[in-house]
């Protein structure tokens, strides 16, 4: 299991998301151009203490990231509000790639014409969005929960 980060616009959340996966043992690969500087001083702030238990891939564009996925056989999920399925009718597998857009932005269209599954986080009627790193973590939760993947106690 991994999460993706399309192009994140804010440091803060990835490195919520880089606590997060660190927590459950999940990998994340970030996808760039960032919306901040990424250097080893800002991986280390927003990472905080956990990014040394974390396996953290940079890829510096969607061919890159592409390529990698394709060689270890990876299926795309993108969570995008551009779905009518919703996350929870989702059947998640252990390989799978949890594909987040960025934060203003989402994905372009080369990116939802080419994940394999497209899916979205239900909401209540008029709300627009909800935090990235909040959404990753309720997709992990529940692609863990399906794969019984979830750390020993």
């Amino acid at each position: 299991m991994r999460i993706a980060l399309y192009q994140p616009e804010i440091a803060g959340n990835l490195g919520t998301i880089l606590r997060t996966c660190a927590c459950f043992d999940v990998d994340v690969d970030v996808i760039e151009p960032c919306g901040f500087p990424l250097g080893d001083r800002q991986l280390k702030r927003s990472g905080m203490d956990y990014l040394q238990s974390v396996n953290l891939s940079r890829h510096v564009d969607w061919d890159a990231f592409l390529s990698a996925c394709e060689a270890r056989s990876n299926r795309l999920i993108l969570f995008t509000s551009k779905s009518e399925a919703p996350y929870h009718q989702t059947i998640f597998k252990d390989d799978d790639v949890l594909l987040f857009g960025s934060e203003g932005a989402g994905v372009p269209d080369f990116v939802h014409d080419r994940v394999d599954i497209r899916t979205k986080i239900p909401m209540k009627s008029g709300m627009r969005s909800l935090n990235l790193a909040v959404s990753a973590g309720i997709a992990l939760a529940e692609a863990l929960r399906q794969t019984g993947k979830f750390p020993s106690l």
